[in-house]
């Protein structure tokens, strides 16, 4: 395991970060692994406990190398209250994000797998932005992302993430819906479906009961679903959203595309809250995410359980593998 200060030198582990062939099969015995950079999240949250942990658990350096972004100062780690929400700890963790994203760009990392952040921090701090989605897509110049859970028997991709349940029906364009249902057939062949059946979860009860309840699904939702069919993408919708996860945990799609934050993530973290991971999909680098937040009430307790972050690493690792070409 590599730990990195600010100024991005390798502090402990072995090697620096220049001069690095890139990795060639995952979980292969291949002679150089991905190597992964596990961002810190939040100092005053778990993340720098669950960051540590999994870096150290033997089903990540089977398959990566783990590279550790944490804020430190004067190469001792920075002090942070801890369990306190503060604009510090905001500032840093978004500085640390920023470091793994240029190191990813420029081919240092091969994927980066980032530990909780707090919003309400972010926001303290004087940033802008309201998660790990839209400042990736900043820093990296990603014109459309989109957030995926990706669980053994679910994936769920948002239309809609960080805003009011009372703004979402006039954030969900069709041009937006059109946007989620591309990125998502786009990018599941990489996660083992080659030929990807979507689903389209309603925004209303029932999927609106043909304009009983609500007209956006019929005149947002099935004009982008019928576009993308035309365009050849295996998509059904608007399906009524109590039963369109059902149906696709039982195997009849691949992935739903949900039209708001909740009504995606519901489901998957309770069928697998902790082994669940976040990917954001559009950028043109790897970034996977724990499915949980900072959980100040148990940091420095030493009792903040790694699975997600384990569970993201290895998945970053899978598809950091798969970009990855060997040089010479």
């Amino acid at each position: 395991m590599v730990t990195l200060n600010e100024s991005g030198a390798g502090r402990r582990g072995s090697g620096g970060m220049q001069g690095r062939s890139k990795a060639a099969a995952f979980g292969q015995g291949s002679p150089l692994l991905p190597r992964i950079g596990l961002t810190s999240g939040d100092p005053a949250g778990i993340g720098p406990e669950i960051a540590e942990r999994a870096a150290r658990d033997p089903g990540v350096t089977a398959v990566c190398e783990p590279v550790v972004y944490r804020p430190e100062a004067d190469g001792a780690p920075a002090a942070f209250e801890t369990g306190v929400m503060s604009a510090a700890a905001g500032r840093a963790a978004y500085d640390v994000v920023c470091r793994a994203a240029a190191d990813a760009l420029a081919g240092r990392i091969d994927a980066i797998a980032t530990g909780p952040i707090n919003k309400a921090a972010f926001h303290m701090a004087g940033l802008p932005w309201r998660g790990h989605t839209d400042l990736l897509a900043h820093l990296t110049g990603a014109a459309d992302v989109a957030m995926m859970f990706h669980a053994d028997r679910l994936r769920v991709v948002l239309a809609t993430v960080h805003i009011p349940l009372a703004e979402v029906p006039a954030q969900l364009s069709r041009r937006r819906v059109e946007c989620t249902i591309e990125l998502a057939a786009a990018a599941l062949p990489r996660f083992g479906f080659p030929a990807p059946r979507l689903a389209v979860a309603g925004l209303n009860p029932h999927a609106g009961e043909q304009g009983i309840m609500g007209n956006e699904d019929e005149q947002v939702l099935r004009p982008a679903i019928d576009a993308q069919r035309a365009r050849g993408i295996n998509v059904v919708g608007p399906l009524p959203g109590d039963t369109v996860f059902v149906r696709a945990v039982n195997g009849e799609f691949d992935a739903v595309v949900a039209c708001y934050h909740d009504q995606g993530l519901i489901p998957v973290k309770l069928l697998a809250f902790g082994n669940a991971v976040n990917v954001t999909l559009g950028l043109p680098i790897v970034r996977t995410s724990v499915d949980h937040g900072t959980a100040y009430d148990i940091a420095g307790r030493g009792i903040a359980d790694p699975s997600s972050m384990v569970a993201a690493v290895r998945l970053a690792a899978k598809l950091g593998a798969a970009r990855a070409t060997v040089t010479p």
